[in-house]
């Protein structure tokens, strides 16, 4: 039985129905200098958001042949990391051509993949190097493995997608990949890794970005060598999570936490009387204040409260606008959230900056009495 929606009692919606309009005309003057320039994309996606499921802007009449019942369905917005329903749908419809068409049955494992905070602001001015990011962490998981089983021919299956929130929708770039856990050989026999050394895939992957942005002229190549120095890079790569080749509904379910959306509603909660938002954290990481400061730690589903009215949600909305959305149409090698199958080519050598020397090979540990080398990438 078709149940419809109610769209207007969702806290987000109301809150960009109170809100958007005074966001968009103060963004400039207030928020552009700290959270980056105005993205028109995200006024397209809020209007669209906004007429999503209403009637009012359009509807389809179904009827029943046989029962000669009829109801209407409003038309949706089908944006992608931002609206909850039609996320979620896409979200469902990307899964199964997951478990029907792209997932090998053979075992995976999640990698997730940060940068220091220094790192973060460069891709809040250039969406475009989020695809680049991915890009260079599927060539350097590639050649991890490749180079960990010896064998350069290896075929490696990555499922990436690129996020920019964190539990709080804090703007916090990262990358969460479903990777094979091994190879498939050129005549299709999977290999699988016998070994998982966090410590050289983080130094790899740490290399490989720090040249990325000299190349792009981010960072000049004196910048990047000091960041090789530092004893506490801000870089890390967690590996944990394992997933066995028979397991695929959990792959599927995996793969699509790794492309959820920025704002979980039921985590949401906005009071018209005084202006504020309270996010609930899901995880004990700290406590998000209304002035945008971080705040103390908190237990785990602890309210986030508001510290007053006035700017409170507004705050909150440059987090969103932050965070998401992103432009509508099929998952890319580029945007917020994208969930791109990458198949990544050959390794290549290369210097930190064009003319000069690799910065160093990044030694493994020996695996099977065998010591390997893994190269800096392009």
């Amino acid at each position: 039985m078709y149940r419809p929606r109610r769209p207007r009692a969702s806290p987000l919606y109301r809150l960009l129905e109170d809100h958007f309009r005074e966001f968009t005309t103060v963004y400039d003057e207030r928020f552009a200098r700290r959270w980056g320039y105005w993205r028109p994309i995200v006024a397209a996606v809020v209007e669209k958001y906004l007429a999503c499921g209403i009637l009012e802007h359009g509807f389809a009449r179904v009827r029943c042949d046989a029962c000669r019942h009829e109801f209407l369905l409003p038309f949706s917005c089908k944006c992608r990391y931002f609206c909850p329903s039609c996320h979620a749908k896409r979200l469902a419809l990307w899964g199964l051509w997951l478990e029907e068409t792209l997932l090998a049955p053979v075992p995976h494992r999640q990698v997730v993949l940060t940068v220091p905070k220094r790192l973060r602001r460069f891709f809040l001015y250039d969406r475009a190097l989020l695809g680049e990011l991915s890009r260079v962490a599927a060539r350097t998981v590639t050649a991890f493995i490749r180079a960990t089983l010896g064998e350069r021919d290896l075929a490696v299956g990555i499922v990436s997608s690129i996020q920019t929130h964190g539990s709080l929708a804090n703007w916090h770039p990262h990358l969460h990949l479903l990777v094979t856990d091994g190879g498939f050989r050129p005549d299709g026999t999977f290999v699988e890794l016998p070994l998982h050394d966090v410590t050289t895939l983080t130094e790899a992957f740490r290399r490989a970005v720090l040249a990325l942005f000299v190349r792009r002229d981010l960072l000049d190549a004196e910048t990047a060598h000091g960041m090789l120095a530092w004893p506490h890079s801000g870089f890390h790569v967690h590996d944990g999570v394992w997933v066995a080749a028979e397991d695929r509904a959990f792959a599927v379910r995996l793969a699509r936490y790794c492309a959820r959306n920025p704002v979980a509603l039921g985590r949401l909660e906005y009071h018209r009387e005084d202006r504020t938002v309270t996010y609930h954290s899901d995880k004990p990481t700290g406590r998000q204040r209304d002035d945008g400061r971080p705040g103390v730690p908190g237990p785990r589903g602890e309210p986030h409260p508001g510290q007053g009215p006035g700017a409170a949600a507004l705050l909150w909305l440059v987090r969103v606008a932050g965070a998401g959305p992103a432009a509508p149409g099929r998952p890319r090698g580029r945007g917020v959230g994208d969930g791109v199958a990458v198949r990544a080519g050959r390794p290549a050598p290369h210097g930190l900056a064009r003319g000069e020397a690799p910065v160093g090979r990044v030694a493994a540990p020996p695996v099977r009495g065998r010591a390997v080398a893994l190269s800096p990438l392009r």
